[in-house]
């Protein structure tokens, strides 16, 4: 899977979030979008994941060596169209909440039905992967920050999905939760397209690539 922005940019009325954006981002690859705080990052990442559209450029979606089997005998490249890419993408981000009046079992159920875990990933074993055992049947709304917080990651990273969004992904995480996302991030993400939001570096320390959003503010 790859995704390619061209002469890329974004605003808010006058004001310009970033312009001139021109990447490629592909499979098996890490980046960080780096910045201060109100400076675009999570903006560019909505753009990235198809749910905010771009007011100058283009971005497109392209699958190639496909690893979903419905598309094993078609040709190796195939182009997607922003409408669809919704059903490869998923994303953890602060501003995306967890349904608080369902249990965790509840929910994963729930949330997998309109993204299914990644291959030999059941619900039972997601709860376990993220520690959380002894909550399963707790409403979520009694879980404290950093226990939505890795609910989140876990139905982001586990989902069966070809590009990895995450924004912040450490929000309300002690040492042990940050411990757990790396975890997460060495164990199911090394043949997918990962991108980070980030100005905290322990968020996005594996990435081998960086880009500063304010390296495109100019006008």
């Amino acid at each position: 899977m790859t995704i390619s922005l061209s002469d890329a940019g974004k605003r808010f009325n006058r004001d310009w979030i970033y312009r001139h954006l021109t990447y490629h981002f592909e499979s098996g690859n890490a980046y960080a979008i780096t910045g201060p705080n109100g400076s675009g990052k999570s903006t560019l990442l909505q753009a990235l994941s198809g749910s905010m559209l771009l007011n100058e450029g283009s971005i497109s979606y392209s699958i190639i060596g496909d690893r979903w089997p419905e598309n094993a005998n078609k040709p190796g490249n195939e182009q997607l169209s922003s409408e669809n890419i919704y059903t490869r993408v998923s994303i953890c981000a602060p501003y995306l909440e967890v349904i608080e009046e369902m249990t965790l079992n509840e929910f994963l159920q729930f949330h997998q039905g309109f993204k299914p875990f990644l291959p030999a990933i059941d619900t039972k074993s997601v709860i376990s992967i993220i520690g959380l055992e002894k909550a399963e049947h707790k409403q979520i709304r009694y879980y404290s920050s950093g226990m939505k917080q890795r609910v989140k990651l876990a139905q982001c990273i586990l989902s069966d999905t070809d590009i990895v969004l995450l924004d912040e992904p450490c929000t309300n995480l002690d040492a042990a939760g940050i411990s757990l996302y790396h975890s997460l991030i060495d164990t199911y993400c090394k043949n997918r397209l990962v991108v980070v939001s980030s100005n905290d570096e322990v968020e996005y320390r594996f990435c081998k690539e960086k880009i500063n959003i304010n390296d495109y503010k100019r006008l």
